[in-house]
């Protein structure tokens, strides 16, 4: 079960990395080269932005259960 806390940990932290440095900042960002550069004009963000926030949050709290799950584990033994 550490194991694959772990592993878990390792893979979402990467992703979590890739995840945050394709957000657009002030400037404009990497998510623009995959169509973020085109808003659409009844929203504030174009639907790649708002994919990559839910892609965000979902890996965010995923590598928030498995530091949880691995900081219990370490506790218990």
């Amino acid at each position: 079960m550490e194991l694959a806390l772990q592993i878990g940990l390792i893979v979402t932290s990467v992703l979590l990395i890739l995840l945050v440095l394709l957000h657009r900042g002030r400037g404009g960002g990497l998510s623009s080269l995959f169509g973020g550069g085109m808003q659409s004009s009844l929203s504030g963000s174009s639907v790649v932005e708002k994919n990559l926030d839910r892609a965000t949050l979902i890996v965010g709290v995923i590598w928030l259960i498995c530091i949880i799950g691995l900081g219990l584990l370490i506790k218990i033994q």
